[in-house]
């Protein structure tokens, strides 16, 4: 059976084009994946002006595929990374419980 895995990219256009530069892992479950998602702030219209944007990504043996992307602001990311942790905090913590 083939490995799945959700991550959320954090990307930033740079005069090279879009860097990642950070990444959260959500695990192989999709619906918890896509709820996260679902809570993002930002907007799902991506334009040449967008500087911030925001993948959710599936990896099958290790070949990422976009399922999503949203382009926020700094402060919707920070918004994004908290929403993103805290989250990620409930989900692993009440799965060992």
């Amino acid at each position: 059976m083939a490995a799945i895995n959700f991550y959320i990219g954090l990307n930033i256009k740079t005069s090279n084009g879009f860097q990642t530069f950070g990444k959260f892992f959500l695990g192989s479950d999709i619906r918890f994946a896509d709820n996260i998602f679902r809570k993002m702030k930002g907007t799902k219209k991506i334009t040449k002006d967008t500087i911030i944007n925001l993948e959710l990504t599936e990896t099958k043996n290790e070949l990422p595929q976009n399922i999503q992307m949203i382009s926020c602001t700094l402060e919707e990311l920070a918004e994004n990374c908290k929403i993103i942790t805290r989250e990620i905090f409930k989900f692993f913590n009440m799965a060992e419980t």
